[in-house]
């Protein structure tokens, strides 16, 4: 009876290291969530939260994965409509990008760091920007971005720096402050530039707001910063101070009524 409860025993220990071991495989197979932001001269979707599934189980999550999770959440149709990628000899490319297929005019940034190809690791929390190319020809479209994708406000006061990615004579990528771009709320421009340093602060409403930024002077790909503001809640002691001046009133309304009936 002894050597049998040891082989019990002995049996559920190996199940539960067993299970303990299988733990970390099944976090790592665990969906990621990164934020997609698409355009094509303007925006089709902004910072989208988008649950990245690891397709081909290898362990990786990557830009063709999110890209292609965020057409079957956000585009009409689906990835089968909207999208399509093929191994080229530049590696893992892009066909077709929110219903556009150009010939390969796109661009795909991870964190505002261009990437190398769509097999590129994206993680939890990560910001995936792809775009269109307008000039398909001298491919001029700029790059930019601010230095803060999303922001929570209570005033609806919004300070941004604006820059733009590019290179410089080695070919290292380097950031440059983009000056005189029009602040836009919602697709609306406002009257608000950017300064000499990429700075720029907006007002905006309560509510969910899309801040984006457009150039007389290049093209550039839309840049996003999605703004929440939200009223900060009463205090325990404005509720106080409320509920004071309230029967204050009421009190003020009882006397004037008895004076009136006098």
């Amino acid at each position: 009876m002894k050597n049998l409860l040891k082989r019990s025993a002995a049996a559920a220990f190996a199940v539960l290291i067993a299970a303990a071991l299988a733990l970390p495989v099944f976090a790592e197979n665990a969906d990621v969530t990164v934020y997609v932001t698409i355009a094509n001269g303007t925006l089709c979707a902004a910072c989208e939260p988008v649950d990245v599934v690891d397709l081909d189980a290898d362990g990786v999550f990557t830009v063709d994965e999110a890209l292609r999770a965020a057409h079957d959440k956000l585009y009409e149709g689906g990835a089968d409509a909207g999208y399509a990628s093929e191994e080229t000899d530049y590696g893992l490319s892009l066909l077709k990008l929110w219903g556009v297929e150009n010939g390969g005019g796109y661009g795909y940034y991870v964190d505002n760091a261009s990437a190398m190809s769509l097999s590129d690791p994206v993680a939890d929390g990560d910001h995936v920007v792809a775009f269109v190319y307008t000039d398909t020809e001298a491919f001029s479209d700029t790059y930019s971005f601010f230095d803060a994708a999303m922001l929570e406000t209570s005033d609806g006061t919004v300070t941004l720096t604006l820059s733009a990615a590019g290179y410089d004579a080695n070919w290292s990528p380097i950031t440059t402050p983009v000056a005189g771009a029009v602040i836009t709320v919602d697709g609306e421009r406002t009257d608000v530039k950017t300064d000499e340093n990429g700075s720029a602060t907006v007002n905006v409403g309560e509510g969910r707001h899309i801040v984006s930024a457009v150039s007389d002077g290049e093209t550039l790909v839309p840049p996003v910063c999605v703004v929440d503001v939200k009223t900060a809640p009463q205090t325990g002691s404005d509720a106080a101070l409320l509920l004071v001046i309230a029967s204050c009133a009421m009190a003020a309304a009882i006397v004037s009524g008895r004076e009136i009936k006098r």
